[in-house]
């Protein structure tokens, strides 16, 4: 049994806008990718085309806002202000964990986002429930959104730590192949939250028909630091501080990723901040660069209009990056041969495909 969805669901937006779930020490590893710069791009900057397509839906830019939050009244706001700006700029947007409404229906109104209507809406489960529940579940998400896909996210981390969080993790793996022939492939999106995905498990989607994977890899929030704040019992706490800094890189993950299965759809968020940094993940191999927590706080710091400016902001450096690469476009940008520079270079090498 779970300790009370909404009241987590609260704490978990007053937490994230602390400094400390950022741990010191942790890094994406995206500044190990180094631009290489084109002197004579050839380029005006209103040629560079931003456009790409993911889960078979066209996006104006490579960009995910992804799903964080849900359940609140304040997360109602977050997801429908969000939505509307993603809908605004053609950009992807997924919502938090869908659980609550399995057992809540009412709560519906702090997830959905009409009327914006984002190019790709994303409904969000847990690997967990979806084995819990079966696939009725993640289809009935997916209808009560009026979602274009469904996340499947993974955090074995984050409930180790939190009270009462889960600590059986059989059976994702053929869950989400169940859901992939009972829904398609386009419609599903497996996720991670913060502690990465390695090349071994990619290679495990793919064998069983899953095509997109955000890998959200180390180097922003913690979700085990986030749950460390909240614990209440000090083997929680210690536990909590122990796995703050866990996980594999995003830098790393994306990399990998790629190398282990070229044909994926590929995510990558995890500690992205400005659009330099989706700039390089780009450049490392991703399709989307995804991102959260910015948006997240700038939307609590200033409303809808201070999320729009930290959004057109990532987009506008995006822009700028992939001219002074010479990039014309995002499949030009992962063809750059970006400079890769150690520890990266050591990951790279030590997860191998």
């Amino acid at each position: 049994m779970h300790d009370d969805l909404p009241q987590r669901k609260a704490q978990h937006l007053d937490l994230v806008q602390r400094p400390e779930v950022e741990p010191d020490g942790v890094d994406t590893l995206l500044s190990c990718v180094q631009l290489v710069h084109r002197a004579l791009p050839e380029l005006a900057l209103d040629e560079v085309d931003l456009s790409t397509r993911l889960c078979g839906k066209p996006l104006r830019a490579p960009l995910m806002i992804a799903g964080m939050t849900g359940g609140t009244d304040r997360a109602g706001q977050i997801n429908r202000d969000l939505a509307a700006l993603a809908e605004e700029a053609g950009v992807a947007f997924g919502v938090g964990s869908m659980r609550i409404l399995l057992d809540q229906p009412d709560l519906l109104g702090t997830f959905a986002v009409k009327p914006a209507r984002p190019p790709l809406l994303v409904a969000n489960l847990g690997a967990q429930q979806l084995v819990q529940r079966g696939t009725a579940a993640a289809l009935r998400l997916i209808d009560l959104l009026g979602a274009d896909a469904i996340a499947i996210h993974l955090n074995p981390a984050q409930e180790l730590v939190q009270h009462d969080g889960d600590r059986d993790f059989r059976g994702c793996l053929e869950a989400v192949a169940a859901l992939v022939r009972e829904v398609g492939s386009e419609k599903v999106i497996v996720k991670e939250t913060g502690c990465g995905i390695g090349p071994a498990v990619v290679r495990e989607l793919w064998e069983r028909g899953v095509r997109a994977v955000d890998v959200s890899g180390a180097g922003g929030t913690s979700w085990p630091r986030v749950e460390q704040l909240r614990a209440r019992e000090p083997q929680a706490r210690a536990l909590g501080e122990l796995l703050s800094d866990w996980g594999i890189p995003t830098a790393a993950c994306v990399a990998t990723a790629r190398a282990a299965a070229p044909d994926l759809e590929l995510v990558a968020s995890g500690g992205l901040r400005s659009g330099l940094d989706a700039a390089r993940a780009i450049a490392l191999g991703a399709d989307v660069a995804g991102c959260a927590l910015p948006l997240i706080r700038a939307h609590q710091q200033g409303g809808i209009e201070g999320a729009r400016a930290a959004l057109q902001g990532i987009l506008h450096a995006l822009r700028a990056a992939m001219l002074l690469t010479g990039a014309r476009d995002a499949a030009a940008l992962r063809a750059s041969r970006p400079v890769v520079l150690p520890p990266l270079r050591d990951w790279i090498e030590g997860l191998g495909t």
